[in-house]
């Protein structure tokens, strides 16, 4: 895809990973979240990594060619940074380590997950 494809691209993909991610926040991410954390996390974490996933990395690779590199750099950024910015903006020195950081990390990267899987299956049909 050239940049413009990419970027006309973006809105749909934005608010379809939206769609998918954030019902699995709600009920993934721990207790102590209120709903507009849960809420808020589902579409500003997307927002956070999606374009770098759509419009930037895609001008790293070739498509065609280089697609499983692009994946397993896509797939493995955007839970990481997802999970560091979550983090960073609702962690706590306390929970560090706790059950509730791993199953909001877990709920974040099983997110990114569906997501993934769900595009696949687009690009598949495609």
């Amino acid at each position: 895809m050239n940049p413009a494809e990419l970027w006309s691209f973006l809105p749909f993909g934005y608010l379809t990973t939206v769609a998918i991610e954030t019902p699995i926040l709600w009920f993934g991410l721990s207790p102590s979240h209120s709903w507009k954390v849960r809420i808020f996390a589902g579409f500003w974490l997307t927002a956070c990594t999606y374009p770098i996933v759509v419009l930037v990395l895609p001008l790293l690779f070739d498509m065609h060619s280089q697609r499983l590199q692009y994946l397993l750099v896509a797939e493995t950024f955007a839970p990481v940074a997802e999970c560091l910015l979550f983090w960073l903006a609702f962690g706590t020195v306390e929970a560090w380590g706790k059950r509730s950081m791993g199953r909001d990390f877990a709920a974040i990267t099983g997110a990114n997950l569906a997501s993934f899987l769900l595009g696949e299956v687009m690009h598949a049909l495609r």
